[in-house]
């Protein structure tokens, strides 16, 4: 379903994880962000590109390697491929394809692309790398911390900034690969919002936003969430940790699983 639009950007949301997929229009080109998840829901948005593209050429973005975010590469063979050098040399490239055709068989599913990892035409490799095409230009940042492989995009002039799995309005950070790294990324999220006067804010999950101090909210509250974490685990204050194990939307044993890997991984931080 489309959760957003406006005159050049428009946000489809599936229904699992309430993940997003965006569309930018410019004059010249089409980007398209993260297709997922679902066949009947890559499908609406492969017909809403066909639709709208003429002859503009399409670009592919991905914010990062987690299947859940390129499960829908090959529904676009034509497209132009954008991802960061972690996506580029990602390691476990089989294993997030054997999470697809795992997720795939659990439930019956049956789609009509193969399912591969992207391959990618444009690398990014450091942080303000970026492409123009006409009158636009994307502006990138490279954004460890959920990942390893992670991208921050800016899109001008139309002041969009989207952000891959950060900056969600109610899901608190999900660390997979380093909690330092991910309070550095929530820093640079912070600049980036100042400095290019960001007017549009699209996260991996939730709801875009186009209020500023939602935004800067947003930030504050991924580093009070990792900023509390540690410290509990300093203090070795074992209620506290539960406490914001509890403080995760929809609490199941997904974001108990998730919490556990957030604790896993700054400990190991904290020691070393």
């Amino acid at each position: 379903m489309i959760q957003y639009k406006n005159e050049h950007i428009t946000v489809f949301q599936s229904c699992l994880y309430q993940t997003t997929t965006t569309v930018v229009e410019t004059k010249e080109f089409i980007l398209l962000v993260d297709p997922n998840w679902l066949p009947h829901e890559i499908e609406e948005i492969q017909q809403y590109v066909n639709r709208m593209k003429r002859n503009r050429e399409l670009y592919l973005l991905f914010t990062h390697g987690d299947f859940d975010h390129v499960i829908g590469y090959r529904a676009f063979p034509n497209a132009i491929t954008i991802g960061s050098i972690g996506l580029a040399q990602h390691p476990e490239k089989q294993k997030k394809l054997d999470l697809i055709r795992e997720f795939d068989a659990t439930h019956y599913i049956q789609r009509d692309y193969p399912i591969e990892f992207p391959e990618l035409h444009h690398v990014i490799e450091h942080d303000g790398q970026q492409i123009a095409v006409g009158d636009t230009t994307l502006t990138f940042f490279l954004a460890p911390g959920h990942s390893e492989d992670g991208l921050l995009t800016v899109v001008e002039p139309l002041s969009v900034l989207i952000a891959g799995d950060y900056l969600s309005d109610f899901e608190l950070p999900f660390i997979y690969y380093s909690g330092s790294a991910y309070q550095q990324t929530l820093k640079k999220a912070g600049l980036i919002i100042d400095q290019y006067k960001i007017a549009t804010l699209v996260p991996g999950h939730g709801q875009t936003t186009t209020n500023r101090q939602e935004m800067k909210r947003r930030v504050d509250m991924s580093l009070q969430y990792l900023r509390r974490l540690k410290q509990a685990l300093e203090n070795n204050d074992q209620e506290m940790v539960s406490v914001l194990e509890q403080e995760h939307a929809f609490t199941s044993a997904f974001t108990k699983e998730c919490h556990q890997k957030n604790v896993e991984i700054l400990l190991k931080e904290l020691n070393e």
